[in-house]
């Protein structure tokens, strides 16, 4: 049952708080809401390759000069409605990929991957004014690492018991995000937020290495927060508001007129970088 302000009531029946089961746990999680955010647009980034065929190419090029390609991509994770969700990148209204790219083959691990989170979505210029325009990115745990055993589009959570010589290797890390923090996408891609119910199970639209995300972070417990950082909800969680509907958010970038999506709500407003 839910008030005219669409939100749940509470149960005269408190609930049995059962021993405590958090033994062993990674540290709690704090997530930000959504509306935390501030999102916006700058210079298209065409993709490097115009084909699959040419990506592979360039990987033997890669391998040949350098050996085994290392690849970074994040995820990023805030809250909208207690429920987490992942901020994700569209491509073409078709493919989706987490922010991130492969390192140069001199690049310091962790700087490296820095610097490719920025050209994804840092601000540029004097687009944006204020708290979470300059805050650096808190790289944390290794949640999974891909392995690409030939030069094929074929990537295992594990490598294979006869490849030695592996060409890539994409490793997926948890990034914290602040409370407050400024993000820009290139204009020819979408950014979503994309709740982890959409993503379980569902390799048919995002594929077996986004739609394992659930998986990955089922490990950490969370605790959700307002904008005033008052805690609303924490892992076990309370119920979503009854009415409140829960679907992927464009936040930015997209052409104009872009309706392609279905079942995605737009986001907030954005700027333009010109």
């Amino acid at each position: 049952m839910a008030t005219e302000s669409g939100e749940a009531l509470q149960s005269s029946i408190p609930p049995i708080l059962p021993k405590d089961f958090s033994a062993q746990q990674p540290e709690t999680i704090r997530l930000y809401p959504l509306s935390n955010y501030t999102f916006g647009t700058k210079e298209t980034q065409p993709e490097e390759d115009p084909s699959v065929l040419a990506r592979l190419k360039r990987l033997e090029e890669h391998y040949g000069l350098h050996g085994m390609r290392r690849t970074c991509e994040g995820i990023l994770v805030c809250h909208e409605h207690n429920h987490p969700h992942v901020l994700m990148l569209q491509i073409a209204n078709a493919f989706f990929k987490l922010p991130g790219d492969y390192l140069q083959h001199d690049d310091d691990e962790i700087e490296g991957f820095k610097k490719r989170l920025n050209e994804r979505l840092a601000p540029v210029g004097s687009q944006f004014s204020g708290e979470g325009v300059n805050s650096d990115w808190e790289i944390s745990d290794t949640l999974a690492q891909w392995w690409r055993p030939n030069f094929e589009t074929f990537m295992y959570p594990f490598l294979p018991a006869h490849v030695t010589r592996p060409k890539e290797c994409k490793k997926l890390y948890f990034i914290r995000l602040p409370k407050k923090k400024v993000l820009s996408v290139p204009k020819n891609m979408k950014l979503l937020a994309v709740p982890l119910f959409e993503l379980y199970d569902n390799t048919a639209r995002y594929g077996p290495q986004l739609s394992a995300i659930p998986h990955l972070l089922s490990r950490y417990n969370f605790e959700m927060v307002d904008e005033n950082d008052n805690v609303v909800s924490v892992t076990p969680g309370t119920p979503m508001a009854n009415g409140v509907p829960l679907r992927t958010r464009v936040l930015a970038g997209g052409e104009p007129n872009d309706t392609s999506m279905d079942g995605v709500e737009e986001g907030m407003k954005i700027e333009s970088h010109h």
